[in-house]
């Protein structure tokens, strides 16, 4: 499965934009104390929280190696410069939301490698689902490395996790392998011992409004999708530019490169969603089968034909606003000094079915560059210039739709239109859409 918003329960297009509260559940976090929890499980928690989508019947219990208890790891999570207040993303702070989220949070200790606590921790949450009334349902989130993923379904169903009322869910996110071969060996590690209705992969780059906002875009509104082809695009552009470095992730980071890191997932989601064609619903079914095939889709090079059309680049030393050296990618902690690995990718990819044959799609993504920022832009096909040919217009510009995904979220249609005065001159002008403005979004 790969839909994330049935982990919780129910899903569909609310016309209204009112979600039902989420199933009741416990939710079990490994690696609990690490960077992911703290900078985005607990924060998209807190969101739902304020946004009343969360059960009065959930709780969060928390296992990893660091000797926590309940009482600190509530106090980590709710702190001024390392917990929620720094890392949640809406305008004000709602301290009852957060207080009532914080009350269910729970911790214990947790090696992934004794099965002896395991057992603890079907006993905490079998207290924790008599307390809350959740029914027996279980979502087992892993925010470890995906080296731990099997070790952790071996041991869970050693402990008789998947036994009982209520159903069980267990949520893993990418890197899910580095190569084919990788993620088809966890991919048996997992289902060694649990159901395929039973795991989440998930791309958290799918949650992002903007990113959710693609289907939405393409299958309401009556005007556009008559030109989502061959026949009035030009061209799609895909750009995810980071201003920051690799930071503390070198040792990731050198194993990766932004080939595994951003294109081959978030990048090859939003292409998915951009270019399919239209699902028979919205069950993630449904949205999967549609998304593979315009996947399948996508022209494989040869060997030959790659250095033709993908580039590949490693940022080096610069200079900071006040004049101090900023390092290289090689210069980096755990990162090796003769490192090739790539920091920057721009490439050219060609969707071999009717609708976009002919289409070139490119992709482009890289750290420590100028500026931050997210985009997707749909270029159509210049109106002919021939009605044009004795006025001072020297040449027609092209029409873009550009989706900005982050930091500012919202749509923007550039367009030609006439500059006022007796010549017939033209301007680039533009509409746009802001969630913020429009939505008067908390966050």
């Amino acid at each position: 499965m790969t839909d994330t918003a049935r982990i919780f329960g129910s899903f569909g297009m609310q016309s209204q934009g009112i979600s039902p509260p989420s199933a009741p559940c416990i939710m079990l976090i490994f690696g609990a104390s690490g960077d992911l929890t703290k900078r985005l499980l607990v924060p998209a928690l807190y969101n739902l929280a304020c946004d009343g989508l969360l059960s009065d019947n959930f709780a969060v219990l928390g296992a990893a190696r660091r000797p926590l208890t309940t009482e600190t790891f509530r106090e980590h999570m709710s702190s001024d410069d390392q917990g929620i207040r720094k890392f949640h993303t809406r305008k004000t702070f709602d301290e009852a939301a957060w207080n009532t989220l914080s009350s269910r949070l729970h911790y214990v200790p947790n090696k992934p490698d004794d099965v002896a606590d395991y057992n603890v921790l079907r006993e905490q949450v079998a207290r924790l689902d008599a307390q809350y009334q959740a029914g027996g349902n279980i979502l087992f989130y892993f925010a470890t490395s995906p080296s731990l993923f099997g070790m952790l379904c071996d041991n869970l169903h050693l402990a008789g996790f998947k036994e009982g009322p209520g159903w069980k869910r267990i949520i893993v996110e990418k890197p899910f392998g580095s190569d084919l071969e990788s993620a088809r060996r966890l991919n048996e590690a997992i289902l060694a011992k649990w159901d395929e209705n039973q795991i989440y992969r998930v791309d958290h780059y799918l949650g992002k409004e903007t990113v959710q906002n693609l289907l939405a875009f393409r299958f309401s509104n009556g005007m556009f999708e008559p030109l989502w082809n061959k026949n009035f695009v030009d061209n799609i552009q895909f750009n995810v530019c980071e201003e920051v470095d690799v930071g503390m992730r070198g040792g990731y980071y050198d194993n990766s490169g932004v080939l595994r890191d951003m294109m081959q997932n978030h990048m090859f989601q939003m292409l998915a969603y951009l270019c399919m064609e239209p699902p028979s619903s919205f069950k993630a079914d449904a949205i999967r089968n549609e998304k593979a095939n315009l996947l399948n889709s996508v022209r494989i090079y040869t060997e030959e034909e790659v250095p033709d059309n993908f580039v590949r680049g490693q940022y080096g030393p610069s200079f900071n606003s006040d004049g101090t050296v900023k390092p290289g990618y090689r210069d980096t902690a755990e990162v090796n000094p003769q490192s090739n690995t790539e920091t920057f990718a721009a490439g050219k990819l060609h969707i071999d079915n009717w609708r976009w044959e002919g289409v070139p799609i490119y992709l482009r993504s890289g750290k420590a560059l100028w500026k931050r920022g997210t985009e997707i832009v749909v270029e159509f096909k210049k109106a002919p210039q021939a009605l044009f040919r004795d006025t001072p217009v020297d040449k027609l510009a092209s029409n873009r739709l550009v989706f900005h995904i982050q930091p500012h979220q919202g749509i923007e249609l550039l367009f030609q239109a006439k500059v006022p005065g007796p010549l017939l001159g033209l301007q680039n002008v533009d509409m746009r859409f802001s969630y913020g403005d429009a939505f008067n979004a908390s966050r």
